[in-house]
């Protein structure tokens, strides 16, 4: 059995702790979190021990693997010090919460040879699978443009559960527009340039709660990405993808709409149009109707299974600390376009 160490017993890592117990070569073996009622009644339910500090429970005997869901700010810290012991650590997004500090953790994966994963677990949904088999097509052709969104309205019980989520390094860049960064580099190719658009009059705290992106990506493919945590609609991952049960599902609405030089694509409602091949294309043309077909399957799940082939098997991480680093860096090019106003170029 893989004895796992979990660190952050919140909403994700609580989903973490669920998925290890439902796998057969998985144990929870410890958590880490500060002292409160919740984390008493956490390590009760699992039956394991708790601890304050993450030296403290890797001090245990048989730790063999670490999830690391705690607030952004200690994921450095933790990461590293799993590093330090070469414990393989799955590490949720963002890898971190500066990017100096993501680049140290990529040079300590190379250094020790362990393995980190970062969790953008929509990487391993059959959805991504089946829409980039499509967007490699002559079907669809060479990228245009992108149109993505992640719109939604996070409750005020939300921000009183985790205050650190209103100030610096907790907003939704970091939290949810991290998802669809990797997300965008997987479909679209590495980004080049961006230019943002922020603010924060719906909340007004001090981080951003709405965000308008255009980015350029390197192949010459233009995007645009829309992003609210304060804004009542359902264009967004979980409300269309149906993959997280506690959300609403709308399976007919998309989050992002990919336009070829063949064909196009509506995500993840996974309806296509194409030009069929011995039709000439233009706008006044009709198209051929495609609908993509996938078997459902939890991502968190998948991506848990590749973990522990990761861990026994060697195999490379899908999204590794440089994925991680490479997002970040995204985002903090993103940051930085909000401040100046300027288009900020990504390297």
């Amino acid at each position: 059995m893989i004895q796992f160490l979990l660190s952050g017993p919140g909403l994700i890592g609580r989903k973490h702790a669920q998925l290890i117990a439902e796998h057969p070569d998985c144990a929870l073996a410890a958590v880490v979190a500060p002292p409160s009622p919740e984390r008493t009644k956490f390590a009760e339910r699992y039956r394991v021990p708790a601890f304050s500090s993450i030296d403290e429970a890797l001090s245990t005997q048989g730790i063999s693997a670490a999830i690391i869901s705690s607030p952004n700010a200690f994921h450095h810290e933790q990461v590293m010090a799993c590093l330090s012991r070469q414990i393989p650590t799955l590490v949720e997004k963002p890898l971190t919460d500066h990017l100096d500090d993501a680049k140290r953790i990529v040079d300590a994966v190379e250094r020790t040879g362990t393995p980190v994963l970062v969790g953008h677990h929509r990487s391993y949904s059959p959805l991504t699978k089946v829409a980039l088999d499509f967007l490699k097509s002559e079907r669809f052709g060479r990228m245009v443009a992108l149109q993505g969104s992640a719109l939604f309205y996070k409750p005020d019980q939300y921000f009183l559960d985790g205050p650190w989520r209103t100030r610096k390094g907790g907003g939704p860049i970091l939290i949810n527009l991290i998802h669809e960064i990797g997300l965008m580099r997987e479909f679209a190719g590495e980004i080049a340039a961006v230019q943002t658009i922020a603010g924060h009059h719906a909340r007004e705290f001090e981080v951003e709660d709405t965000v308008s992106i255009s980015l350029e990506f390197k192949n010459g493919a233009i995007g645009t990405f829309l992003l609210s945590d304060a804004a009542v609609s359902w264009r967004s991952w979980e409300m269309t993808s149906g993959e997280n049960p506690a959300y609403p599902h709308f399976p007919d609405a998309t989050c992002y709409h990919f336009a070829g030089t063949n064909g196009a694509l509506d995500f993840p409602s996974m309806l296509g149009k194409t030009y069929a091949p011995d039709t000439e294309k233009s706008w006044w043309k009709p198209f051929e109707d495609i609908q993509l077909e996938f078997r459902p399957a939890d991502p968190l799940k998948l991506q848990l299974a590749h973990f522990v082939d990761v861990i026994r098997n060697g195999v490379a991480p899908q999204m590794s600390a440089e994925d991680g680093y490479r997002n970040l860096r995204v985002v903090e090019a993103i940051i930085a376009a909000a401040e100046t106003k300027q288009q900020t170029l990504v390297e």
